[in-house]
């Protein structure tokens, strides 16, 4: 079927009669999901903030764990709409400290300059900058929320592989595992090869990641245990990740929300059973991690 060129039109929203930032606010909060962050859920709009105005959005990640500070920008960036971002989200953060609280930009155009500025935040402060556009289709308009800047996650020391302890398989066999639980991972590291056969074993206190050709990729984390092989993906969550692994019957545990990782574990001659969907997760794990 051949299809049919439509012509759109991009909208500057800074300067039109009709539409604005109210206009904006009121389409992410019927479908928060369209500025790209996940399933999320409004948790307020126009939220007073004490003695510092109002926050444009809130919202919240479906597990009830992660809040999102959002500030709206018509046109470019400019310094007052980073600083009041930013101060909203240490605002909210004070307040409510059992929630983990990500500062979210979103502007019209995103300038190089500041662009820059915002950078020099992130690793510091957790912040999303995302561009907007409108478009006009025939008689119909749409919002694209393209992310232009990714929350960096800080690292904890287990997290830092050049400063991890270095151990053994013999401390795995022994110590914290099995030489039959240490057996699944050689079976998992089988698989592993199939996506890049140059991956091999790289023993530490916390789990046993991996290497390639002298650099660490731990797209997949092993820990040993007494029963069973803990594995976790480098995975966001979904919902069609979510089906593939019910529908597969592995036994998945709570989700990791700090490191984006899925949390599965695996026993004894499950991995020839369930092969084709473990590396099926390998490989979206691994295509992550490029």
């Amino acid at each position: 079927m051949a299809l049919n060129y439509v012509k759109h039109h991009k909208i500057d929203l800074k300067n039109h009669p009709e539409l604005n930032e109210k206009w904006v606010q009121d389409i992410i909060a019927k479908d928060p999901s369209i500025i790209g962050l996940g399933d999320l859920i409004l948790k307020d709009k126009e939220r007073i903030q004490p003695r510092a105005g109002r926050l444009d959005i809130l919202l919240q990640d479906e597990n009830a764990s992660k809040r999102f500070e959002v500030e709206i920008q018509l046109g470019k960036t400019d310094e007052n709409h980073i600083i009041r971002t930013i101060e909203y989200w240490d605002i909210e953060r004070k307040r409510f400290p059992q929630y983990e609280h990500v500062a979210v930009l979103i502007a019209e155009d995103i300038t190089s300059r500041f662009l820059n500025v915002i950078s020099l935040f992130n690793g510091f402060i957790p912040l999303i900058a995302t561009q907007m556009n409108a478009i006009k289709i025939g008689e119909n308009m749409s919002l694209v929320f393209t992310k232009v800047l990714d929350q960096l996650k800080l690292g904890l020391v287990d997290e830092d592989e050049e400063v991890a302890e270095k151990t053994d398989r013999n401390y795995w066999e022994q110590q914290k595992g099995t030489k039959q639980t240490v057996g699944i991972a050689d079976e998992l590291l089988n698989l592993i090869k199939t996506v890049d056969q140059n991956f091999e074993f790289n023993y530490v206190k916390h789990y046993i990641g991996l290497i390639n050709n002298g650099q660490i990729n731990n797209f997949v984390k092993m820990t040993p245990q007494k029963s069973n092989l803990l594995i976790t993906l480098r995975i966001p969550k979904s919902d069609e990740i979510d089906e593939k692994i019910d529908n597969a019957g592995l036994d998945i545990l709570d989700y990791d929300e700090k490191w984006n990782r899925y949390r599965i574990r695996i026993k004894k001659d499950e991995l020839e059973k369930k092969k084709e969907i473990i590396i099926e997760l390998l490989k979206i794990s691994y295509n992550n991690s490029l």
